[in-house]
This record gives structure tokens, sequence and C-alpha cells, in this order.
């Protein structure tokens, strides 16, 4: 074996752990606005972290809604979402991230990605009503004011298509374009199931009676369903029925939508 040779096997092992170590070192240093434009590309910009600080491994961000790339009435929520990075799962080609909101969601859940999957834990989540109106119409012309809470249970994706459950619940929520305030309180529960999802809604109690179903696919979307008021709301709110939709009898109207 030759000098150069001698030289080289001795050299290389330690070449190899500079390499991993500045690797790392670049790695650790990520700011966290690396990871904040792949929210609002998975969403279509309605979902946002905007005001990033910190790294990829320990950071924070504003949550903003936005009506896709109008961000012209967008709606920022109080408080921070904060998420912590763990460094070794990466080696396996996973990213495992927990994170939480400082007032919204205090109780962390855990995201774990690969590039073909991803499971999220159970969580709860509860934002005002009017922060929905940044995601454009029709929550802009309503100007829903109210509690919103958003809880699910475990979430996974597989090669693009979800499986898990997702309700929504709003409490007394009111609108500008009625005078009954408040209208009631709902409950939407979303299952997604594989290829194709539905959805529920359901009156919990209120004047504003809305009950439907729908079927959410890659090809379509349809919802069908009722919107009724109580007989001694009747005439404060027939204004509000036929913005809802066709009406289908003496207090009620039809709900559809079809895309």
């Amino acid at each position: 074996m030759n000098y150069w040779m001698r030289r080289l096997r001795v050299a290389l092992p330690w070449a190899v752990v500079g390499a991993l170590a500045s690797a790392a070192v670049m790695l650790a240093l990520l700011p966290a606005a690396w990871i904040t434009p792949q929210f609002a590309r998975q969403t279509g910009g309605h979902v946002n972290l905007v005001d990033p600080a910190g790294s990829l491994w320990h950071g924070s961000a504003t949550l903003m809604l936005a009506a896709g790339s109008d961000m012209s009435a967008a709606t920022l929520l109080p408080g921070r979402i904060e998420w912590s990075t763990a460094f070794w799962p990466l080696f396996t080609g996973r990213v495992r991230m927990v994170m939480r909101h400082s007032e919204a969601m205090p109780d962390p859940i855990t995201v774990d990605a690969t590039p073909r999957s991803a499971t999220v834990t159970p969580g709860t989540i509860a934002v005002p009503a009017s922060l929905l109106s940044g995601l454009g119409a029709p929550f802009n012309t309503l100007d829903l004011q109210g509690n919103v809470q958003l809880s699910w249970s475990d979430w996974r994706s597989f090669n693009r298509e979800a499986f898990g459950q997702l309700t929504v619940t709003l409490n007394d929520v009111s609108s500008r374009v009625s005078m009954v305030k408040p209208l009631g309180s709902y409950r939407v529960s979303f299952q997604a199931q594989g290829a194709s999802s539905t959805l529920d809604l359901t009156t919990l109690k209120g004047p504003l009676m809305l009950s439907g179903n729908g079927t959410i696919s890659a090809a379509s979307t349809s919802f069908r369903g009722t919107a009724s008021a109580a007989p001694e709301a009747r005439d404060n709110l027939a204004g509000l029925l036929n913005l809802l939709g066709r009406p289908s009898g003496p207090d009620s109207v039809t709900l559809t939508f079809a895309h």
C-alpha cells in the first residue's frame, strides 16, 4: 500500500464524520420560514403560517385563514402555533413533529409523516367563528359570531387518501344578516373514508334548524339539506332563509350544493 493510500485510509473516516457534522449543523440552523410555505401549498392558500420565528426544530408561527391567493380579508388566530421536530427519525425518511397552539390548543398533537403517508394524533382546537370570514364566501357574507370547536380522531392518509373523523361544533352562532341572536348551535361531522368522504349537518338547539348530508370525492362534491325556522322566529328569519336556499315550504328552504 503506497503512502497516499495509507493517508486516504486514515483520513476517510474523519472526512465522513466532518461531512455528517456539517450536515447536522446546517439542518439545525434551518429557519422556521423553511416549513411555513408547505401549509399554504397543501391547502391552496386557505391555511397559512405567517410571522415564523425560531427554527425548523423548535419554532412558532401565527395561523392565518385566507380565501386562496386573495389575502385582503385574511384573518389571524390570536396566539402562536408552536412545534418541535425530532432529529433522528429524519434518517429513516420520517418527519415527526409535536405541535400545539398557545391559546386555542393547549394539549399537543403529534404529526408523523413519510413521503407516502401521514398520521395525526387526536386533538381539539377552539377558535372564534369570526376567524372563518377569512376564507371568503359565504363566511364573509354571513360574518358569523360565536365559538367553533374542531375535534378529530386519529387521522391517517395513505397515497393521498384520508381516513378519520372530524367534528366541527358551532356554539351559539349569530350573523350580521339576522336580528335573531343567537341563531343556534350546530354540529358538522366529516368522515373520511379513503377515496370518498361523507358530511352530516345537525342542529343541537336554536330557532334556525339546519340538517343535511353530502359526499366529497376527488371527482365531485354534493350536499343536500334543509333549513327551517321555529314558529316563534319565522318572521325574523324569513330574510336569512331566502339567502340560504330555495323555498320548499312555508318556513323552510332546500340547501343544495354540487360541484
